[in-house]
């Protein structure tokens, strides 16, 4: 009976004992929860006051992810797939085809040559300055011309017979210039340059068309010009006569017919005398022999 009671005791005390261990760990529990609770409130109000105090920092919210429907997902990777297999997505070039070269220039470039000394300059620039002095001369003529002619009136001091004098002198100069130049001047620096042949020379290799050759441009030029010419001096021949009556009107119909060509040849042709070509085909020594 005795060990009975005692066992029952011990039973009894370590039934108690469990009970308030396991009251005690509840406690511990429920302890920490609100421990973390409090923590979470707290956290949260400072978070609020951050937000309030900087709202410009507040983390935005992620933006919602949109899902498309299967059968739009299944269209979008199959146009994919169809514009990766295509032929024409990324062309690439074939082995067996050639790669077209550039196409050449029409005109080999020129060879960049070395300044030329003051000296140099004299002497290469000699024939283009002599020839621009004589063009002056058919320029200020011309002017005086053409000025009463589009005016209406003539030049002061100047009668009628003066003025129509003047303009039989310009037809007269220039033929006489033109007549030296094609027989002189010309022949010989067509030995070297193009621009002053004629097409007739016959020491030179056929043209490489089989077609025939025609004359330079600024004796094409000549030509035209003559042809100006020929109608100034009989309109003037005439009114110097008194078969016509010299009108401003017809006179300035005359000159329009071949001032523009007069003009770009007088400007062409010293230019093409110029120091900058002429050294392209003849040296120091032979530009000194040459006669102007």
């Amino acid at each position: 009976m005795r060990v009975r009671h005692t066992t029952r005791a011990l039973i009894t005390r370590f039934t108690l004992n469990s009970s308030n261990s396991n009251s005690k760990k509840v406690g511990t529990t429920a302890g920490i929860t609100g421990f973390t609770r409090n923590s979470g409130n707290s956290t949260t109000r400072v978070q609020q006051q951050q937000q309030q105090h900087h709202p410009r920092t507040a983390p935005a919210p992620a933006p919602a992810t949109k899902f498309l429907p299967l059968h739009q997902c299944r269209l979008i990777s199959s146009s994919a797939h169809a514009m990766s297999t295509s032929p024409d997505a990324n062309p690439s070039p074939s082995p067996s085809a050639p790669v077209p070269a550039s196409a050449p220039t029409s005109e080999p470039e020129q060879k960049k040559l070395p300044p030329l000394s003051g000296a140099e300059f004299r002497e290469y620039n000699r024939m283009a300055e002599h020839m621009d002095m004589f063009h002056a001369h058919f320029r200020s003529t011309w002017e005086i011309l053409y000025t009463s002619a589009s005016s209406g009136k003539r030049a002061q001091g100047l009668s009628i017979r003066s003025f129509i004098n003047l303009g039989l002198d310009l037809v007269s100069h220039l033929e006489t210039h033109h007549a030296i130049e094609e027989r002189y001047i010309f022949p010989d620096l067509a030995r070297k340059m193009p621009e002053f042949r004629t097409g007739k020379e016959r020491d030179l290799p056929p043209s490489p068309e089989g077609k025939k050759r025609e004359a330079a441009e600024l004796l094409r030029q000549h030509v035209e010009i003559h042809r100006g010419m020929d109608g100034l001096r009989a309109y003037l021949r005439s009114c110097l006569s008194g078969e016509t009556e010299l009108q401003m009107s017809a006179l300035k119909a005359q000159l329009d017919t071949w001032g523009t060509v007069l003009w770009t040849h007088l400007d062409q042709e010293v230019k093409t005398l110029g120091a900058e070509n002429m050294r392209r085909y003849w040296s120091l020594d032979e530009m000194r022999k040459m006669r102007m």
